[in-house]
């Protein structure tokens, strides 16, 4: 269920940010490349309010399926986001109650004895294309888990903050709507290949396998330095993307063999006329 939502963190007139007005329509591509109209169906939603930060757990529904955007709303109003599959967010409820076991067995925060990197704890997430990190980090204003997401290699990495007080009451707020809604996020059910890379020259070039609710797909990217492309192709296709890409291949062989046949009988005909 990769790929259920696209990043918004543009979308204006939210819930988040004026009142409870709710932005539903807003553009997405499909693997043409064309763009369309989506809309976003809100199923439940859940508040928090931990510290000085107000956390949005909210069930959405798409064309694509369901899924949960986390938002965390900052003391100066700065929005942060993250989205789970709904079995991603299972498992991630689970690490909540093994981090808050941690963070419980700690002693009182020791401000002049801190890990050099603030990290005391972490684990790493993978569904599909998307990697989430969780650590349990501390610094001079306390502890927290800062739990960030990427999606495939080299694309930008949003993140959010639990201060590790509020673990708890977060882990409880997402098991009332995972009980609600279940953890099944449909689709394929076999065990996806596992992604591949490629290096040639100073390119870098990924294969990733993953799946949504219209199916499963390969997405290959090309990273160099710090810019990032990117095809998705449906299974469906594959076989005919790889005739395309065979014929290309044998045409190619064979304009290099008669490339070199021509450039031999060129080195050899100087001889012949000495002859």
């Amino acid at each position: 269920m990769s790929d259920l939502a696209s990043m918004d963190e543009g979308v204006s007139g939210s819930k988040y940010n004026t009142g409870h007005m709710e932005c539903t329509g807003r553009s997405d591509y499909d693997s043409t490349g064309k763009a369309h109209a989506q809309v976003e169906q809100e199923l439940a939603t859940k508040m928090l309010q931990i510290q000085s930060k107000r956390f949005y757990l909210d069930v959405k529904q798409n064309r694509r399926g369901r899924f949960i955007k986390v938002a965390e709303i900052g003391a100066d109003g700065r929005r942060s986001q993250v989205y789970l599959a709904l079995s991603t967010a299972a498992e991630f409820r689970d690490h909540l109650s093994t981090f808050s076991d941690y963070y419980a067995s700690l002693g009182p925060p020791n401000p002049d004895n801190l890990p050099e990197d603030g990290k005391l704890k972490s684990e790493m997430m993978i569904k599909d294309n998307r990697r989430y990190y969780l650590d349990l980090k501390e610094n001079a204003r306390g502890r927290f888990l800062r739990v960030s997401q990427t999606i495939t290699r080299g694309g930008p990495r949003s993140q959010i903050a639990i201060p590790a007080q509020g673990m708890i009451e977060f882990r409880d707020s997402l098991t009332d709507l995972l009980e609600e809604f279940g953890t099944n996020d449909g689709g394929f059910k076999g065990d996806l290949p596992e992604e591949r890379h490629m290096k040639v020259d100073n390119k870098n070039f990924y294969f990733d396998i993953g799946q949504n609710n219209r199916g499963v797909y390969m997405r290959i990217s090309e990273v160099k330095s710090n810019f990032r492309t990117a095809i998705t192709v449906p299974e469906k296709c594959w076989i005919r993307f790889r005739d395309i890409f065979s014929d290309y291949c044998d045409k190619m062989k064979k304009s290099s063999d008669s490339s070199s046949t021509t450039a031999d009988n060129n080195l050899q005909t100087p001889t012949n006329n000495l002859k």
